[in-house]
């Protein structure tokens, strides 16, 4: 099975919405910009958002094992995907990338 790097590219943070919709809660989105992580086995890296990987997983997954050129050619590199997370108030878009096996 591949290793995929998990970067988190950017995060988009909605204030009208949070203000007129969401309650205030104490411990909003703790990933940055930038952040990486490396998957191995398809597995949950420990620090990472669960709400996120729910979104992530089947591309992380289906990457993992193979698979490559998701939707007919979407991304220019076909072992990688930019999936977001479904915080409607502050998505985060990820980049998923196959990591190169070492000879």
């Amino acid at each position: 099975m591949k290793k995929i790097r998990i970067t988190a590219l950017k995060q988009t943070i909605y204030t009208d919405l949070i203000q007129k919709y969401e309650n205030p809660i104490q411990h909003a989105c703790p990933i940055s910009e930038g952040q990486t992580w490396i998957v191995s086995n398809a597995l949950c890296p420990s620090d990472f958002c669960q709400s996120a990987w729910q979104n992530l997983y089947p591309y992380v997954f289906a990457l993992a094992h193979g698979a490559t050129d998701f939707f007919d050619g979407w991304m220019k590199d076909s072992r990688s995907a930019l999936i977001s997370c479904n915080d409607g108030f502050r998505p985060v878009s990820f980049l998923l990338e196959v990591m190169e096996e070492k000879a």
